[in-house]
């Protein structure tokens, strides 16, 4: 068993063609619009709210991800019985835990971001030399 194995083996199921808890946990964080769409729907927002405060995203693409986060709980979709009818978005309890357990890496991030900065431009330096 390699290092790796022996790491992810507590974490993983026991089905050996089926992912574990954090294989999914992170496949679902590591979309790139994942994070900022949970971070904006902290309040209740309708589609063009949202569409209007995330910078640099597709209709469709914003369509598929909050499908995407409600199908795994995460956002919480409520049509009013308006008319016309009026959807909003919210995250959801598991949607803020995620958020709140991010916390930690988000801070992480930007404490060492000068450093990571710093190392990249010392290895491509070196590369050119």
């Amino acid at each position: 068993m390699s290092l790796r194995d022996a790491a992810v083996a507590p974490l993983s199921r026991n089905e050996p063609n089926r992912p574990g808890a954090l294989e999914e946990a992170l496949d679902r964080v590591s979309g790139k619009w994942t994070i900022p769409i949970l971070s904006a729907v902290r309040r209740p927002l309708r589609f063009t709210q949202l569409e209007r405060s995330m910078h640099g995203i597709s209709r469709r693409m914003l369509t598929l991800t909050l499908r995407s986060l409600e199908r795994d709980g995460l956002v919480v979709r409520t049509v009013h019985p308006t008319v016309p009818p009026k959807v909003e978005y919210v995250v959801s309890g598991p949607g803020q835990e995620l958020l709140d357990s991010l916390a930690p890496l988000i801070a992480w991030a930007e404490r060492n971001r000068p450093l990571v900065e710093g190392a990249r431009c010392a290895y491509r330096d070196r590369d050119v030399a």
